[in-house]
């Protein structure tokens, strides 16, 4: 018989192939390719196991309920939407962000919240010591008598924390510094987080335990580690933010028990990280006077409206190459967009430089916003300011179209909840058409604020 030959598989997508290569020909992650056990070519039989009748597969309709997988409320209501009403027992939940934007700091909020209602909550630290943690607790207010500390990053060391505290919520802070002696590798290896992830979530299950895991992220963003670990949790959360800017945002990338389009608000402060409900007047700066260059949207993050105040700057330039600078929106949509303005609203942008960007340091990726940025670059352009009242929200085409945008009468409900009496959407047509309109409205308020002094 032909001596086999070794195999190397990817250890992220499970791509095959008969030498070690560096990166993935699959998925194109660099070092995932490793040698996998030697194959014999003998094919073992599999016995069967003899199920028993309490287990043996049965009609969903005939399936019970489960009554206490239901949501409870961790104390923090942004949290809460985020997760889809609570924390559902036995539950594996997993909290990404980039290293400083605070997912210590709002696990501990929840960790507090929670002791504070009675229940145990065990808070495993396997970055700080003890001292550390209840240092940060001190200055956030999240000192309680139900909350439990413990510093270590071996595994069995951790089960047998659970087992002496019998905690209600277990978070783990975080998944890839926890290493398992019965795996070789260092911690933070694809073996070693596959086998932490799997215990801990075998754990939860079997003992009606949620458990909330920290994870790091690569330097693209991603969940570091194997995929696998994005697959064996029931929740994934993603902590965004600027470390510039206090706000932070908190998104579902997975929920098995609620929905995946909802968004909450943080605030970083010096006390901690503090809820925001209504964050309407974060990216919104009203000045007595109207400027030129400015335009509200209102975007929505999830299912969640947010206005928005976009602002732009023309102004001349000798230089060959014109620049585009842009903070908050898409650099390429924004080129796209002056594009569209020199050809279909005859705007010469071409020896210009243009700076666009937000208010408050928020991002906007959804093409609802392509109306505000083009009013706004065209108020700057013109010298002319947009009415403090008016609102656009819309996508624009390449022929100079505004198509309608997801969320319509969401958009227009908090628009006129927040006072904006003019709406600039898709019904005006063209782009021509919501220029027009957008000037008029500023020449009107203008004239009645005149009327008004005389």
């Amino acid at each position: 018989m032909a001596k086999a030959s070794p195999g190397y598989t990817c250890t992220e997508c499970g791509w095959n192939t008969v030498k070690w290569v560096g990166r993935c020909g699959e998925c194109q992650a660099w070092g995932t390719v490793v040698e996998e056990a030697t194959k014999t070519g003998i094919q073992v039989k599999m016995k069967p196991v003899v199920v028993s009748e309490e287990n043996t597969a049965r009609p969903i309709t005939e399936v019970p309920a489960d009554g206490e997988l239901t949501h409870w409320a961790s104390g923090i209501n942004e949290f809460d939407r985020v997760l889809g009403g609570g924390i559902v027992p036995g539950a594996a939940i997993l909290l990404s962000g980039e290293p400083g934007v605070g997912k210590s700091t709002l696990l501990l909020e929840v960790a507090s919240r929670a002791a504070k209602t009675g229940a145990r909550v065990l808070y495993v630290s396997a970055e700080e010591s003890v001292s550390q943690v209840r240092l940060r607790a001190s200055r956030t207010g999240a000192l309680t008598d139900n909350l439990y500390l413990a510093a270590e990053t071996d595994l069995s060391t951790i089960i047998g924390q659970i087992d002496a505290v019998k905690p209600a919520l277990l978070i783990v802070d975080s998944v890839q510094t926890v290493a398992s002696s019965a795996i070789e590798g260092l911690a933070g290896g694809p073996s070693q987080v596959r086998e932490v992830a799997s215990v801990l979530i075998r754990v939860a299950k079997e003992r009606n335990l949620p458990i909330l895991l920290v994870g790091h992220v690569t330097k693209d963003g991603s969940i570091a580690g194997p995929r696998l670990l994005e697959h064996l949790v029931d929740v994934v959360c993603q902590f965004e933010g600027d470390r510039q800017t206090a706000l932070r945002f908190v998104r579902a990338l997975k929920n098995r028990f609620g929905p995946t389009d909802e968004v909450g608000c943080f605030e970083m402060t010096g006390d901690g990280i503090a809820e925001v409900p209504d964050p309407s007047g974060l990216f919104l700066s009203r000045s007595a006077v109207a400027v030129s260059g400015t335009c509200a949207t209102v975007a929505l993050e999830g299912r969640r409206p947010l206005p928005v105040e976009i602002q732009a700057l023309v102004v001349p330039t000798s230089a060959p190459n014109p620049r585009r600078v842009t903070n908050g929106v898409d650099s390429s949509r924004v080129a796209m967009l002056l594009a569209v303005l020199e050809r279909r609203a005859g705007l010469k942008l071409s020896d210009k430089d243009v700076y666009v960007s937000t208010v408050g340091g928020v991002r906007l990726n959804e093409p609802g916003a392509d109306l505000a940025i083009a009013i706004a670059v065209a108020s700057a352009f013109h010298d002319k300011p947009i009415a403090h009242t008016v609102a656009a929200f819309g996508e624009i085409s390449l022929a100079g179209e505004i198509r309608p945008v997801n969320g319509g009468k969401q958009r227009d409900a908090e628009a006129t909840r927040l006072g904006f009496t003019t709406r600039i959407d898709d019904k005006v047509g063209t782009l021509r058409s919501a220029l027009k309109a957008a000037f008029d409205t500023a020449k009107d308020a203008r004239e009645r604020e005149i009327d008004a002094a005389f």
